[in-house]
């Protein structure tokens, strides 16, 4: 008979605990409705027994989706509504644009793409591991403009080469060699994309509607244009990209630091490969394609009527992979990394969802807003307290879309109420809003991706994620400030 896979009983009781503690002893405040309160109890249980790996990250979600359920609490006394809202994560296109983004990914490793693309920027640059690391750096700043999708740009065509890489090494998670050069490339991997994230209003979903926001916030005293945002990221994005990889290396150092002959070890790998397959040259041809959709190539030669939604682009390229038989279904359904980031991802996303549709969020905002104003601070010390909460409470949020929507409005309205200049304001919250999402394994689309590659444990995500957030603020905020002061923005 197989044993039962037991709970761990320390992270299970503190999740427990947390939980209840919120739920039945810490007052409900006042402008809170009770069971907006109740779903924050499920909610913070549910990352402390992420964080303490009480069970496998997938099963702790069936059990918040479960509890979501069965509460009731997004739908009181409405049973039927409250599993719909549990399972409506499930529902949501992001969700599915990270577990077809993995699978899509497959294909590069079954037909040997993957190490010829690996081989190729080894042979280029791999000398030094932190050549391989800036590699990639300059290849996602180079797309960033063009790809709205920082999923689809890190996640989907950047980590895919960085696997290919990696695994040339011999560092596997599967083999415990992660610490070879894989754990370290893919923190880099990672903390690239929130940089890039902030450089271009095009280079992420929410940045147009923290343009709007600023715009409506601000009336006609400040309104950023793409060329004013783009000019404004550039210094202080520049110096995020070239320390990140030292501070990541810093943090983490590889095993293999320096690799004088992998350029003609890797020539030789490309020579023994032989010619490109065709499985090889249709998995090539399907990733330019996505490149292209989710660039908005269509849409920006054609017209808005053309425009393909990203997670659409990611069902053709896997049907076509399917169609043509680069990769068969069993493939998919084997690929149990994918599925499971479906269902805890769509799970975080949901709480989180319904955190802001229930008011706690918005109540959160305005509660330190006016908190704030009544402490008779100044708009400098008012700017760095808000800047602090409104970033580090992305510890809360499994989107970025979300967190700005709940948040943004009211903590511009606050910093302008406390004398702060429009620009500088609404230019640190701006960035902050790609910058925060270094913070955990849920931040963003791109981070399950990268994270569910097994490279880095939990608590060196999320211990090099906070060290970077202080690192990029304090890049953003002093050389940024600076940086805009000279550019007359305030």
């Amino acid at each position: 008979m197989d044993k039962l896979t037991p709970l761990k009983p320390v992270p299970s009781l503190c999740a427990v605990i947390a939980a209840l503690l919120i739920w039945f002893v810490i007052p409900v405040p006042e402008g809170v409705a009770p069971n907006a309160w109740h779903l924050l109890a499920l909610f913070i249980g549910t990352i402390v027994a992420i964080i303490g790996k009480a069970m496998p990250i997938g099963a702790v979600s069936i059990i918040a989706i479960a509890l979501v359920a069965v509460t009731g609490v997004t739908n009181p006394g409405k049973p039927g509504a409250a599993l719909d809202d549990a399972l409506s994560g499930f529902s949501n296109q992001l969700i599915w644009l990270i577990g077809f983004s993995i699978m899509i990914s497959l294909s590069l490793n079954k037909t040997g793409l993957g190490s010829r693309i690996g081989y190729y920027f080894i042979s280029l640059f791999g000398k030094k591991t932190l050549g391989i690391a800036y590699a990639l750096t300059l290849a996602e700043t180079v797309l960033a403009p063009v790809t709205p999708s920082n999923t689809a740009r890190g996640g989907g065509i950047i980590h895919p080469i960085m696997k290919s890489i990696a695994d040339s090494f011999g560092s596997k998670p599967e083999l415990n060699t992660s610490g070879k050069i894989g754990r370290y490339l893919s923190l880099v991997n990672y903390n690239i994309n929130p940089i890039t994230s902030a450089m271009f209003i095009t280079a992420t979903a929410p940045n147009p509607l923290i343009v709007n926001l600023i715009a409506k916030g601000a009336g006609s005293e400040f309104e950023l244009t793409w060329g004013m945002w783009a000019i404004a990221a550039l210094v202080p994005a520049v110096c995020s990209l070239i320390v990140m990889p030292l501070v990541v290396y810093w943090l983490y150092p590889p095993e293999i630091k320096s690799t004088p002959d992998a350029p003609l070890f890797a020539q030789d790998k490309l020579q023994a490969l032989g010619r490109t397959t065709l499985p090889e040259k249709i998995t090539l041809g399907v990733f330019a394609l996505l490149l292209v959709l989710w660039a908005g190539v269509p849409a920006m030669i054609f017209g808005p009527a053309l425009a393909v939604n990203p997670t659409t682009a990611a069902v053709i390229g896997l049907a076509i992979l399917l169609a043509t038989g680069v990769l068969s279904w069993d493939d998919v359904l084997k690929h149990k990394g994918a599925w499971d980031t479906v269902v805890w991802f769509a799970a975080l996303v949901m709480m989180a969802t319904y955190l802001g549709k229930l008011g706690l969020i918005g109540w959160l905002s305005q509660t330190v807003g006016s908190g704030i104003d009544h402490m008779g601070m100044s708009w400098v010390g008012g700017t760095i307290l808000l800047t602090l909460v409104y970033l580090y409470s992305h510890y809360f949020f499994a989107s970025t879309t979300a967190h700005v929507t709940a948040m943004f409005a009211a903590f511009f309205a606050a910093g302008i109420a406390l004398g702060a200049p429009p620009a500088l304001l609404g230019l640190i919250l701006a960035f902050s809003s790609s910058l925060m999402m270094s913070l955990t394994h849920y931040g963003t689309g791109t981070a399950p991706i990268i994270f569910g590659s097994g490279y880095a444990t939990l608590g060196e995500w999320w211990k090099t994620g906070f060290i970077m957030s202080v690192v990029n603020l304090l890049i953003w905020a002093l050389i940024g400030g600076v940086w805009w002061k000279w550019l007359g923005y305030w």
